[in-house]
């Protein structure tokens, strides 16, 4: 019978990263390990590698420790984390992409604990589908089109959660700022409309994209700004691509951002050009910002965006469509003011930071309660894709 914790006891959490860069995923999980009540969990944390992000989890109050993680983990790191869950007497581990996925489930096994892997992508990869298979790990997914993807591909509902992203509402409020840091940084002028895309510079985020749909508004709204917010690896293509299409003076590169509750005060409307999401950070922390937003209809953002009330969607590589919608909003700021408030209130009523956490905690609870025979736990479904509920 496995030991359950005490009213008086914290549950203990291995959060285990298999990356250490500060990105959308690792930002969405130090703001879990913020928000989860201190007196209920305690939080250890495992990267692949010092950071930026280690130390800011280390100022949270988490224990954060290092080791590499390659893709198959080598027998010595196995012991080493094994070690580790003993050591801070660990109840449950929850597992950041798949390198740290195959990590968790074959210490969870050898220490006979509870495993989440949690899905950030919109489809189950064929490594994910195999270590839950073998581990039998509980898989958490954070939209309704990869939970049903796992469902057909056999994954029972008893191991299966789905917990929907969330935005801080209370960071991320409406504010409205004409001159602020960015703007100055890129030249833009206050009176000047300023869109932007938030995200890496790579192919699945589709950056070529957004610089199509600034070429055709472009052609027709002269004095509009495009902001490219982020790095990747596309970048100097993308510069280069800008330059040949006389774009240079409008469409700005404003790489990485850290307060980016300011940078969305400053922009008029946030597109997401992406081929491929699950439920994108920073279209939620856009809407919680009430920024009008335009969004490829990919993934799960079909639940977090209704067409034409609290955001627009296009079709993958539609940036036509994608620039002729942004032209409208820009022309129609009280429409565009009207869909931003309904996209605040979108968020606020289902898709917070609150509600996510509430629902991931609920689930640490319930696995840590059962042990290593955590297998009965009940599926997290959502009423409506937002609000998780554990049964």
């Amino acid at each position: 019978m496995p030991s359950v914790p005490n009213a008086s006891q914290r549950v203990q959490v291995l959060q285990v990263l298999g990356n250490a860069i500060v990105g959308g995923m690792e930002t969405y999980v130090s703001r879990l390990i913020e928000r989860l009540p201190a007196d209920q969990f305690g939080i250890t944390v495992l990267l692949p590698w010092e950071s930026e992000l280690s130390d800011h989890l280390r100022s949270l109050g988490a224990e954060v420790y290092v080791t590499p993680m390659p893709d198959n983990p080598p027998w010595s790191a196995i012991q080493t984390v094994s070690a580790l869950v003993k050591a801070h007497a660990i109840d449950v581990l929850h597992a950041h992409l798949p390198n740290a996925h195959l990590l968790s489930a074959l210490v969870g096994r050898l220490c006979s604990k509870p495993v989440i892997t949690t899905i950030h992508g919109r489809q189950l990869s064929t490594l994910d589908l195999e270590v839950h298979r073998t581990a039998s790990t509980h898989l958490s997914v954070v939209c309704r089109q990869t939970y049903f993807h796992a469902l057909g591909l056999g994954v029972s509902p008893s191991q299966l959660h789905l917990i929907p992203n969330g935005a801080d509402t209370t960071l991320f409020v409406p504010r409205r700022v004409r001159n602020g840091p960015l703007r100055q940084a890129l030249g833009v002028p206050p009176e000047a409309p300023l869109v932007g895309q938030v995200g890496r510079l790579s192919a699945e985020k589709g950056p070529d994209v957004f610089v199509r749909a600034a070429l055709a508004a472009h052609a027709v709204m002269p004095d509009v700004h495009f902001a490219l917010i982020g790095e990747g690896p596309l970048r100097t293509e993308l510069e280069q691509t800008v330059a040949r299409l006389g774009l240079t003076d409008r469409l700005h590169f404003a790489g990485l951002q850290s307060d980016m509750a300011n940078i969305y005060a400053e922009l008029d409307v946030v597109v997401s050009a992406s081929r491929s999401e699950a439920m994108p950070l920073a279209v939620l922390e856009a809407m919680s910002s009430g920024v009008p937003v335009i969004v490829t209809r990919v993934g799960g953002v079909p639940d977090l965006v209704q067409h034409g009330l609290s955001g627009w969607l296009v079709g993958d590589g539609d940036y036509d469509a994608m620039a002729a919608q942004l032209v409208s909003l820009l022309r129609e700021p009280e429409r565009a003011a009207a869909m931003g408030q309904r996209a605040r209130a979108r968020v606020v009523h289902q898709f917070s930071l609150d509600h996510s956490v509430a629902g991931t905690a609920q689930l640490l609870r319930k696995l840590a309660q059962r042990g290593g025979d955590a297998r009965r736990v009940s599926a997290v479904m959502s009423g409506e894709g937002g609000k998780a509920v554990v049964g």
